[in-house]
């Protein structure tokens, strides 16, 4: 154990950021120094070996899995759509489970004839989360820049607040935050103890409208810097996921992406979050479970 493995612990690789078979995306991201990746539900129905070679490759792996994803257009649903639906998030909360992960990633809906009153949004969340609870899974709810009602982290803040579930929270995107013009009066509204999980990528306007990279490799490391000061202050202890997704990053091989990746998590532990700790060589980012 490295003497900062209390602050790289807590983040992910997105498995999404890497080209190439599922082995060769674990190897890289180990390998990096990673100790744990979010995995999509195309990581295991694609593998050629099947689904359960799939889950084999993940716990040979060694790593934690953080997260799974994304479970898409749930609510909003009634009748067969919402029985069909329930299907799929049942199927993704199995694969989820099969892995050892805990928490599933749910993205605003962007059905527009979705229903949008609030009681029916609430009401799906909160039959989402009864679904997940038997399985010890968590659901991380995240606003969707094209989403039909929520678009913005707060709409989706105050829907995981009036849902009031234990196993629901939120999901929070830095790109999100971006788009949306985040404000700290914004960011102080939130709960650190109901925020599942923040997904960290900067952007390159030059390259296209928020081309997403690592932390520290665009145009907003003082912002990003400053929110994941200002969440570790509010109390949030869990994971950080980098997720930057863009085609460049699919043409390189994994472990150049994943030595990327983790030059970022580097920036972000030992710098940013350690001057958000009070006391040197007392730096704890997780609770005991």
């Amino acid at each position: 154990m490295s003497h900062y493995s209390a602050n790289m612990d807590d983040f992910a690789m997105d498995s999404r950021g890497m080209a190439g078979p599922l082995e060769a995306r674990l190897k890289a991201t180990r390998e990096a120094g990673f100790a744990q990746i979010m995995l999509s539900a195309a990581d295991l129905t694609s593998h050629p070996g099947g689904m359960d070679a799939a889950v084999a490759a993940v716990k040979a792996s060694g790593l934690r899995v953080s997260g799974f994803q994304t479970l898409a257009d749930f609510e909003g649903l009634v009748g067969p759509s919402l029985a069909y639906k329930m299907g799929v998030a049942k199927s993704m909360l199995e694969m989820c489970h099969a892995v050892d992960g805990h928490l599933l990633v749910a993205s605003a809906s962007t059905l527009s004839h979705a229903a949008s009153d609030t009681p029916t949004l609430i009401r799906n969340l909160r039959q989402l989360a009864m679904l997940a609870i038997p399985m010890n899974i968590r659901i991380a709810y995240q606003a969707c820049s094209q989403g039909a009602v929520v678009r913005h982290f707060m709409q989706a803040w105050d829907l995981v607040c009036e849902a009031d579930m234990p196993n629901l929270g939120l999901c929070l995107d830095t790109i999100d935050m971006l788009t949306s013009g985040a404000s700290q009066d914004d960011i102080d509204c939130l709960d650190g103890e109901k925020l599942f999980l923040v997904q960290l990528a900067d952007s390159i306007h030059a390259l296209a409208p928020h081309f997403r990279v690592f932390p520290g490799e665009g145009e907003h490391s003082t912002e990003l810097a400053t929110w994941v000061a200002a969440l570790h202050g509010l109390g949030y202890r869990g994971d950080y996921c980098l997720s930057a997704l863009n085609g460049d990053y699919q043409q390189m091989p994994p472990p150049d992406v994943a030595q990327r990746a983790w030059g970022s998590a580097l920036w972000l532990g030992l710098d940013v979050l350690q001057r958000s700790v009070p006391l040197p060589n007392q730096i704890r980012l997780k609770r005991a479970r």
